[in-house]
């Protein structure tokens, strides 16, 4: 059974064998000779179908899809499809034309900016322009911004009165490179009037004390008081502040040294310093009218910022000198020379505040400060008068003699005993005796019965603080209407005393 087995695995195996070769030696006649018709193979049908299989000759791909065709690109619109355009101005034309459909529209407010360097035509505005200062935030604000927007009357006072010297401040802040806050100073100090003065001898715009205003080099005389001088006194007001600036490096400790004093401010500061406590305008134990200075600084500064917000009426300043100055070097009438300006005496004492007596003395060095569209007028009247060979002050100088009283003197010059007493600044306390100079009027002298009555007067003694009734602690009523106007009234009923 097994040597059965045996002879037919071995047949098989020798048909095979014997199959492969006639079919090898049947391909490589095939390749040598030129392609034909395949014969017949003799191995059965499966194995045929099977080589078939095994080497396909040829790859049949699917059919391509069909594409739509692509349509060519739209016209542009006739009024921009023709580039160049002949006309070199077309294209900017065009699209200025197309600007409007171009632009990515905004409906967002826009934000307003200030261009610095154009010149504002508001002096306002040029104002705002310069305001550096950092805001005072605190309580004191609010209630002097209430305080001030309660008097509308009163802050168009000094609005309109400042108009005669705020170019001029605002001017000579930013050849300093100042805060231009500070030209809203005297509406703090003086309300913006020249001839202010305060229970503590404190005079002028600026409100200097005679101290400290002769350690600034105003000069303060019989004849003039150069405390009251619009020029002098704002460059010593600057002056001053720029040190106490540079002292502190503060502008609010600045601002209190200006009205406590920087000696005062100092030992405040080393005494917080020393118990750890902070070192700013706010954390100082100071006096009332001083913990009040600067908040009212700051609430005029708020006002002008913001008046529309405030429900204020700023009439426009053109942003343009007001005044101008013309030099002096001889002695000259006060209302001879607003009658060679022709402007009132009342006008040019304004401008000139600063002489006491009907005549401006040569030594004075002092310019005369006269509206710029009448400093040409006032030269050519001046060169008219010196042509004629006119003397340029009509007033004398009477020693009074024994036995001579005032009364006599004024008689003899046709003014009264009232007006001769204003022209010399004699007073309850002025000793008058034999000696005694008197300036009196010539007979060519000018509103000699009147001018004497608007000049401005020093007083000898200062004016007495008012007393100001106690009133009963209130709900209603802010407990800080006590202490308005404190450097006027001192808490304890003594003068204030303004240390600069």
């Amino acid at each position: 059974m097994f040597l059965r087995q045996s002879l037919v695995s071995l047949l098989l195996f020798l048909l095979v064998g014997i199959a492969h070769g006639e079919e090898s030696l049947q391909l490589s006649s095939e390749l040598a000779s030129p392609p034909a018709a395949i014969p017949a193979v003799s191995l059965p049908e499966q194995v045929s179908l099977l080589l078939a299989q095994e080497l396909p000759m040829a790859v049949t791909l699917p059919p391509m899809p069909e594409f739509a065709p692509v349509p060519p690109p739209p016209e542009p619109p006739d009024s921009i499809k023709t580039y160049p355009p002949e006309d070199p101005n077309t294209l900017s034309s065009l699209a200025n034309s197309h600007q409007d459909s171009f632009a990515v529209k905004d409906d967002r407010p826009k934000i307003p900016t200030i261009d610095l360097t154009t010149p504002a035509d508001d002096l306002w505005q040029r104002m705002r322009n310069g305001f550096a200062m950092p805001d005072l935030d605190s309580p004191l604000v609010a209630d002097r911004q209430a305080w001030y927007l309660n008097r509308p009357d009163l802050l168009q006072r000094i609005f309109e009165r400042s108009r005669l010297y705020l170019h001029h401040i605002v001017a000579e802040l930013e050849k300093r490179g100042m805060p231009t806050e500070l030209a809203l100073l005297p509406v703090v100090e003086s309300s913006f009037n020249p001839l202010a003065y305060s229970s503590a001898r404190a005079l002028g715009m600026w409100q200097f004390i005679p101290s400290t205003g002769k350690s600034y080099n105003l000069k303060q005389n019989w004849w003039f008081d150069q405390r009251r001088d619009i020029v002098a006194s704002t460059n010593a007001a600057l002056d001053y502040l720029q040190y106490i600036y540079e002292m502190h490096g503060d502008w609010h400790l600045a601002l209190a040294s200006y009205n406590w004093g920087e000696n005062a401010v100092a030992r405040g500061i080393a005494k917080n310093a020393a118990q750890g406590l902070p070192t700013d305008y706010q954390s100082l134990s100071m006096p009332d009218e001083t913990r009040y200075y600067v908040p009212k600084l700051q609430a005029i500064k708020n006002i002008i910022a913001q008046p529309e917000l405030f429900g204020i009426h700023l009439d426009p300043i053109p942003n343009r000198p007001y005044f101008g100055t013309v030099e002096r070097n001889e002695k000259m009438d006060v209302a001879l020379a607003a009658r060679f300006a022709e402007i009132p005496v009342a006008e040019f004492i304004a401008l000139n505040p600063a002489y006491s007596r009907p005549v401006m003395p040569s030594e004075s060095n002092s310019p005369l400060v006269l509206p710029t569209e009448k400093i040409q007028i006032y030269l050519d009247n001046l060169q008219e008068h010196e042509a004629q060979d006119k003397p340029l002050s009509a007033w004398l100088t009477h020693k009074l003699k024994r036995g001579e009283s005032l009364t006599t003197v004024a008689k003899r010059h046709g003014i009264s005993t009232t007006r001769l007493k204003q022209l010399n600044g004699i007073t309850q306390r002025t000793r008058v005796r034999p000696g005694f100079a008197l300036l009196v009027p010539g007979k060519d002298a000018i509103a000699a019965d009147t001018i004497g009555a608007r000049l401005p007067q020093t007083p000898s003694k200062p004016p007495r603080a008012s007393k100001k009734k106690k009133h009963k602690a209130s709900k209603s009523r802010s407990p800080r209407k006590s202490v308005v106007n404190k450097r006027v009234a001192h808490p304890k009923g003594k003068p204030a005393v303004k240390k600069k």
